[in-house]
């Protein structure tokens, strides 16, 4: 299925994107860690995942129909928000990239994001293993007709 058949096409690309960056430990060491343009940081992937979604408040099952597609992207989805959230609050929000990284329970969260990213990129035909993509070619995307 295409990324644009759901009515909230717009934030189920931001939080697609958060949920790649967030899922792959090779991308933020080349990236994050190492300062690379264009991809944002560790912080901005965070607000991706939970800005225009409340999905700090409340949970994705909200969301079904409009931003998930059904219960399982749901339930995946919140397990990956609960886990970078938790990672969040114990290093503190705009901390670098390494205290993310190296945090104890970064591992945790790489895997449930990678669930979740596997999920929905396979529910909308896309293969989840090329690289994330640059928030230029994100903005690209979504911006409005």
């Amino acid at each position: 299925m295409p990324l644009n058949d759901l009515p909230w096409w717009r934030w189920r690309a931001r939080i697609r994107s958060a949920l790649h960056m967030l899922s792959d430990p090779s991308f933020q060491q080349h990236t994050w860690l190492a300062g690379r343009d264009g991809y944002g940081d560790v912080t901005d992937a965070v607000y991706r995942l939970v800005e225009d979604s409340w999905l700090d408040r409340w949970s994705a099952e909200k969301y079904i129909g409009t931003v998930v597609r059904d219960a399982a992207e749901a339930v995946a989805l919140d397990a990956a928000v609960l886990r970078v959230l938790r990672v969040l609050h114990q290093v503190g929000a705009d901390a670098p990239a390494a205290a993310y990284l190296g945090h104890q329970l970064w591992p945790e969260a790489v895997t449930a994001a990678r669930e979740a990213h596997v999920l929905f990129a396979v529910n909308d035909g896309e293969d989840p293993d090329v690289p994330p993509r640059s928030l230029e070619v994100l903005r690209i995307m979504t911006q409005a007709a």
